[in-house]
Order: C-alpha cells, then structure tokens, then sequence
C-alpha cells in the first residue's frame, strides 16, 4: 500500500474515532438512580403479571418517594389481582397518606385479596375504613354496606375460601409469617382460623360499638378457641368494663382451660381499669 493510501485510511479513522467520542459526549450516562428507575419501570409494564407484582413490592422499599406512590396507585388499576394487592399493600408500606382515597376505592374491588390489603394498609395510615372489612371477615356479616358484596360475604363465611385467601395470597399481615407456608399448611389445612383471630386482634382499636358486641360474641361462643383467644386479647386491649358480665360464663368453661384462664385475667384486667377510674 502507497504512502498516499497509508495516510488516507489513518485519516479516515481518526476521522471516525472523533465523530465517535462527540456522539459520546453528546449522550452522557445514564446515572445509577435513572438507571434503577427505568430497572423499576420495565417491570412495572412487563407482559408478565408475576414480574409486574415483584416490582410493585419493590416500591414498598420507597417511604415518601411520590414517584413510587404514584406507580403503586397506578398499579391499583392493574388486570391481575395479584398486582393490586401487592399495589395495596405497598402503598401502606410507604406510609402514603396521599393513597387514602384510592385504597378507599379499592375496598369496592372484586377479589377479596385485593379489599383485604387495602382494609389493612388503611389502618396502617390511621383511616378507619378498614375495620368494616374486618368485622365482616371475623363475623361473616357487614355493618354496612361498604366494600363487600354477598358474593365475597359468603367466600368469607367458607373455611376453605377464608383459609385460601390468608395464605395462598400472601397479604402479609396473616400470623404465623415466620412459618413455611408448605409447614403451616399441612399442620392447618383448610383452616381460616388464624385469619379470623388476626382481623379480632385488630378490632381492637375500632371505637365502633357495634365490633366490640362482635368481639365479645366471639370470646365467649366461637368454635375456634385461637380466635376465642385473639378476641379476649382485643377485649383486654380495649379497656372497657361494661364487658365483665357478658365474659363470666367463660369462667365455667371447663373444656377450654386456656380460655377459662386467659377470661379471668381479661376480668381482672378490666376491673382494675374500673376502680382506677373511680379514684379519678
């Protein structure tokens, strides 16, 4: 190759090389918080729903972040069930106060899962609303018409479908969290127990007459003695002494040990809140 060529290709790449470094400059980087959105971004529209919820749990790691609120609200709206309940639970993760009217919104939806991580994520941001969701899980009724329809009502008063909802949902406020779901499963198949007695502990801070009635009701005749227990628990939380009376027949309960017991401390309990208020 002659001189003339030699220097006439050096000059056409060093020609490229400068045009590929002003392109370079004129495109800079994307920075580590842009490129985690758009991670973030590309999950939340992806085609696969299971891939779509996994982000949107993500976004639970994001208290006070307005962006990641917005997504999980948008996410409210998503087809799959799955999503909007993990969009519901993420939102009372974040502490999002601004979520209020749509989780509201969401206690209307048609799946359960759905209504009962909004019912939730509504306590955890101090909105009462929730408890109507709750006393219609412990009592299988509804104190009004919000949220629920015949139809979910009567999912609710089925033990299997109950039991379904709490575990096979993962809505993240059921007990017993810290065991396997396959562990708990064997040891409680078909049992809505355990939920039943969650919902009881949180009626606890439910200033409504009407779930104090429920819960005495269940301390004192329900079939299942772990939600029998959750509901003294609720009772004793709650610090009211017009109860006694109504709780002395669990005194005589010689079947249940457990309860005769756990009855006589809540008795206990709440008349020492009776003569406290007398001294006052």
């Amino acid at each position: 190759m002659s001189f003339f060529w030699r220097a006439t290709v050096l000059l056409a790449f060093t020609v490229l090389a400068a045009r590929l470094r002003f392109t370079a400059q004129e495109q800079p980087q994307q920075s580590p918080e842009e490129q985690a959105w758009q991670v973030l971004r590309s999950g939340l529209q992806d085609r696969k729903a299971a891939n779509r919820t996994v982000a949107v749990q993500a976004l639970s790691l994001l208290p006070g972040n307005r962006r990641a609120t917005s997504f999980a609200v948008s996410a409210l709206q998503d087809r799959n069930a799955g999503v909007r309940t993990a969009a519901a639970v993420a939102l009372g993760q974040q502490h999002a106060r601004t979520a209020i009217p749509a989780l509201k919104n969401a206690l209307n939806d048609p799946e359960i899962p759905v209504v009962l991580a909004a019912a939730h994520s509504l306590l955890l941001l101090k909105d009462p609303s929730g408890y109507q969701i709750f006393y219609a899980v412990l009592m299988g009724d509804k104190k009004s018409s919000v949220g629920l329809v015949q139809s979910q009502l009567n999912r609710l008063k089925d033990p299997k479908q109950l039991a379904q909802i709490g575990f096979e949902e993962g809505i993240g406020f059921v007990p017993f969290g810290g065991m396997g779901y396959e562990a708990y499963r064997t040891i409680h198949t078909h049992d809505s127990s355990p939920v039943r007695a969650t919902v009881a502990r949180f009626l606890a801070d439910d200033p409504d007459p009407i779930s104090e009635d429920a819960l005495i009701q269940t301390a004192v005749a329900d079939k299942e003695e772990i939600v029998r227990l959750a509901a003294l628990d609720a009772l004793n939380q709650r610090g009211d002494p017009n109860c006694i009376n109504r709780l002395l027949k669990n005194l005589s309960d010689d079947e249940k040990p457990t309860v005769r017991y756990r009855t006589a401390a809540v008795i206990l309990h709440l008349s020492a809140v009776t003569g406290k208020r007398r001294k006052q």
